[in-house]
């Protein structure tokens, strides 16, 4: 179920709403550095995976 964009000006006002304007960029910005760390944890992890699979062809 694609999302438009009434549902997300809707998930906007209530987060407005649950959390004040105050709070919102320090969970914006939390929420940023958590999504960077995974993707460079994950991006890790792949790397590990090719690594792996080089050394098994060149055996």
């Amino acid at each position: 179920m694609p999302m438009g964009p009434m549902s997300i000006i809707l998930i906007a006002i209530v987060a407005l709403l649950i959390f004040g304007p105050k709070k919102l960029p320090e969970l914006g910005k939390a929420f940023g550095s958590s999504l960077r760390e995974f993707k460079n944890a994950t991006k890790g992890l792949a790397d590990d995976e090719d690594d792996k699979k080089r050394e098994k062809d060149q055996v």
